[in-house]
């Protein structure tokens, strides 16, 4: 979800309930209502299959029951001896919401400390596709239609355009930024509905990390190397907002890199649970293989594991029954 910036300051924002997967897939070329199919599969998949976030610390498991596992490092875990107390999960922990600065010239200069606030912050893949030609009309940006002219290291102006035609105006069949509510999912009334919605849902998850992917190689995105702030531009910002280890030696200030596929669009690996649909054992924890959220659920839904989440979810491995068994196992 979008954060608005300091109380008193307006600042354009997304329809309430939208994420950012929703806008990329609503204007995908070659998959016209792909988005919207894709997450009412995830709607109901918030019914049809429990998914469960622990209250202390981000872990999060798809199934009924949390896992047994001693894995929690948050508040007074050393009371509870790293068990988790599980509770009910929301959309933003499946889908984690990674923030950008919206820039509305690429080109121009760094964002400074004193503006971090009157700059408005957006899905961090909104912003790819602003950069990359998508006009929503609540996030103005620059576009030129001739190469720049630099005039020095770190000067340039831009071209005369006087003699290329007006643009023409950018005009959609339909919005991409639209709110769906709860009530508005319907449900499968089958279970040959359900597979295919989950089957659709898991495409629009492909769709999406694929596009971006391909943005990402024509647009330069950075990440600090410190904590999980995205900047999409040549160049990171210069606000000073990094509070990961040690960051009082460098006065909070970003150390920017190249950014990879899952620093843009965390995937949230969960737990995989057994085909046979026993509990998973906190001893044969070894044993035990992990996909993202949204690919588990879906697979849980009755979709098709696909070949490259295979070798993570550990498909070939055959999980003893007990863990005498276990020890066995040479």
């Amino acid at each position: 979800m979008v954060r608005s910036p300091r109380p008193g300051t307006p600042a354009p924002h997304l329809p309430r309930g939208t994420t950012a997967l929703e806008v990329v897939l609503d204007n995908g070329q070659g998959a016209p209502g792909c988005g919207c199919r894709g997450f009412q599969g995830y709607g109901w998949t918030r019914w049809a299959i429990q998914s469960t976030c622990f209250k202390y610390c981000s872990e999060i498991h798809v199934g009924s029951a949390g896992h047994p596992f001693r894995t929690c490092k948050g508040m007074s875990s050393d009371k509870r001896r790293g068990e988790h107390d599980w509770g009910s999960t929301l959309v933003e922990a499946i889908f984690v919401p990674v923030e950008a600065y919206h820039l509305e010239d690429r080109l121009g200069k760094r964002i400074p400390h004193d503006q971090r606030f009157a700059v408005p912050r957006i899905p961090a893949l909104v912003e790819l596709c602003i950069q990359a030609g998508v006009n929503l009309p609540e996030y103005p940006t620059k576009r030129r239609r001739k190469p720049i002219i630099r005039i020095g290291r770190n000067e340039f102006i831009d071209a005369n355009e006087d003699d290329l035609p007006d643009p023409e105006p950018y005009r959609l069949e339909h919005p991409i930024l639209e709110e769906l509510h709860d009530n508005e999912i319907i449900a499968p009334a089958s279970p040959e509905e359900i597979v295919a919605l989950a089957e659709e849902t898991l495409e629009a998850w492909e769709i999406v990390r694929d596009g971006a992917l391909k943005l990402m190689k024509s647009y330069v995105v950075r990440v600090c190397g410190y904590c999980p702030e995205v900047h999409i531009g040549a160049s990171g910002h210069k606000a000073r907002n990094c509070g990961a280890f040690k960051h009082q030696q460098r006065n909070g200030q970003h150390g920017w890199q190249a950014a990879v596929l899952d620093d843009l669009i965390p995937p949230r690996y969960v737990w995989h649970m057994p085909e046979s649909g026993e509990e998973l054992q906190r001893d044969l924890k070894s044993f035990y293989g992990q996909a993202p959220a949204i690919v588990e659920i879906c697979v849980q839904a009755g979709a098709k594991v696909p070949e490259k989440y295979k070798a993570t979810m550990r498909l070939d491995i055959g999980i003893p029954s007990s863990l005498r068994e276990a020890e066995m196992v040479v």
